[in-house]
């Protein structure tokens, strides 16, 4: 390559550089929620007013504001979209594939968390229908990339119940251990042993004996317990793993 060719090469690349340096980029962050209801896991989902992919189903998303953290605008999504307050959340994964959008570049980092139902509804009953909670199980083909960032953010939180407490907050103050087995088993996707499930639950010493009673529609009267300690607690801290 001789001097001229060169030149004409390192101009290439510095037109290059500052037409990429002009395209615009983007940064979002997009939530998924879980929750519990009808004995199925659900995600919440806002149905697209706008192009593109218009009339589709798509986790809650925003753009994230010059003077916010990721954090912060991931917080300011959970209330704009559910209204709740003290949701778990924790970032999930950053998706910056160059195709996920169809007319901009945009690079979104997930969150995602779970939250009871109670917590949900009011918000979902005031969207005229516009927010929907769906079966994880059989979910529509969503907008963007938004199917693959669902499946990894279950991926995400059938490894985490397995060494977190992260039940707790689907499940009310007060529960029976027949209520606790069943959100995992929901969660999980697969039937566990009552018998060894209460023996791990016991070893685990986080549940705490309310020393009450209820008495179930058919069946025996089932013992009331609540965690020991509120919030999501990482049991490998106290040397115990879950393997149901």
């Amino acid at each position: 390559m001789n001097t001229k060719e060169a030149v004409a090469v390192a101009e290439d690349s510095d037109n290059k550089a500052k037409r990429d340096w002009a395209d615009p980029q983007y940064l979002t962050t997009d939530l998924v929620l879980f929750t519990i209801e009808d004995k199925m896991l659900k995600v919440l989902l806002v149905r697209r007013a706008n192009e593109p992919f218009k009339g589709y189903w798509s986790l809650p998303g925003c753009f994230v504001l010059t003077e916010e953290s990721l954090d912060q605008a991931a917080a300011r999504l959970l209330r704009e979209k559910t209204g709740a307050h003290g949701v778990y959340l924790e970032q999930l994964f950053t998706f910056g594939d160059t195709r996920r959008g169809p007319e901009l570049r945009v690079v979104t980092t997930a969150y995602f968390g779970v939250a009871n139902v109670r917590n949900l509804r009011a918000k979902i009953l005031a969207s005229a229908g516009s927010t929907q909670l769906l079966p994880v199980s059989d979910l529509p083909r969503l907008g963007f990339d938004h199917n693959k960032i669902v499946k990894v953010a279950l991926e995400r939180l059938q490894h985490k119940v397995n060494y977190t407490t992260m039940c707790s907050e689907l499940l009310e103050h007060r529960f029976t251990l027949p209520d606790l087995q069943e959100v995992y088993e929901i969660i999980l996707n697969q039937r566990l042993d009552k018998r060894n499930f209460r023996k791990k639950m016991q070893q685990l010493g986080i549940l705490k004996d309310l020393e009450e009673i209820r008495q179930e529609p058919m069946g025996r009267p089932a013992r009331l317990y609540s965690f020991a300690r509120q919030g999501v607690v990482t049991l490998q801290e106290r040397g115990i793993l879950v393997p149901f």
